[in-house]
């Protein structure tokens, strides 16, 4: 595509990030302070999602967890990146 067509990404704070989670993870407590932090410093909104309440959660991501998403799409799982997420959200 050419320079000229493509299209501009959209700003951090039109972006949406989703935790899914589970209570009583270790890894998950560790990805939530790096979501809180990325989320926090670029004005993005974010939600955090339990496993054990959600059974379509379950099905999809239980052997991931923690999970990432990014506007509705997996971005990491296991441990998350700080500078990873930031690229993400603001390229």
């Amino acid at each position: 595509m050419s320079p000229l067509f493509r299209r501009k990404a959209p700003a951090p704070h039109e972006r949406f990030v989703t935790l899914v989670r589970k209570p009583g993870c270790h890894l998950c407590d560790d990805a939530q302070a790096v979501v809180e932090k990325v989320c926090a410093d670029l004005g993005v909104p974010w939600e955090k999602k339990d496993i054990t309440e959600d059974r379509e959660l379950h099905d999809r991501y239980w052997e991931q967890i923690p999970v990432v998403l990014v506007d509705g799409e997996q971005h990491t799982f296991w441990r998350v990146n700080e500078e990873r997420l930031r690229r993400e959200l603001t390229g």
